[in-house]
């Protein structure tokens, strides 16, 4: 009896990485090397072995390369803590408590372990880059859906979710903003697990 032939299955379309996707992540392993200010669209065009002329039919400028970077970068994170805003076996405190962690491990992690990439979140945020603006909206989305889904447990006794949210989103922002985590690491006070305990105090039902 033959052998049996494992049937080869090609990649799908859908599944492949298209020529955008492929120019994002040359662009985004040269700015992991020498820094996106250093990298022009020659070099990512040389490292696929593509004219320049064929980059631009995908992106029209450098910074259009640089923003879908960042919105790589960003979508990652905000899978991150929606896995967590999601997870079935944690009440709303313990969720609030580990996405607040989670988001300022992974700004230091990004800026102990790729500086330069580090460098690009921080310029796009200073600059306002409108994916930086959608990605602040999207996590703030996600604070609202935790802070609502305590209110509605009894865990939280707010008013208003949605502004809830927004205060504590304020609140973080010196632990998980990259400029400040890159400039200040040292000196953050109050210590992250102290700021945690003060937000979910807030939000907590008072005690009689």
């Amino acid at each position: 009896m033959p052998a049996a032939t494992a049937r080869i299955i090609p990649l799908s379309e859908d599944c492949a990485p298209t020529t955008r996707d492929r120019i994002v992540e040359a662009a985004a392993r040269s700015f992991r090397e020498i820094g996106y200010q250093k990298t022009t669209v020659a070099d990512i065009a040389r490292t696929l072995k593509m004219s320049p002329a064929n980059v631009y039919r995908f992106f029209e400028s450098k910074k259009a390369i640089n923003e879908a970077v960042v919105e790589q970068v960003t979508g990652e994170i905000e899978a991150m803590i929606a896995a967590i805003a999601s997870a079935p076996n944690l009440d709303a405190p313990e969720r609030l408590a580990r996405i607040i962690t989670a988001l300022h491990q992974d700004c230091h992690r990004r800026w102990e372990a790729h500086p330069r990439v580090h460098e690009m979140v921080e310029a796009a945020m200073s600059e306002s880059w409108s994916v930086c603006q959608a990605h602040v909206d999207r996590i703030g989305a996600v604070f609202e859906r935790v802070v609502l889904d305590g209110a509605r447990a009894g865990a939280f006794t707010v008013a208003d979710p949605k502004a809830a949210s927004v205060c504590v989103q304020a609140a973080i922002v010196r632990y998980c903003h990259p400029l400040l985590v890159s400039r200040q690491q040292d000196t953050a006070l109050p210590p992250l697990p102290t700021m945690i305990a003060f937000l979910l105090g807030a939000l907590r039902p008072a005690k009689d």
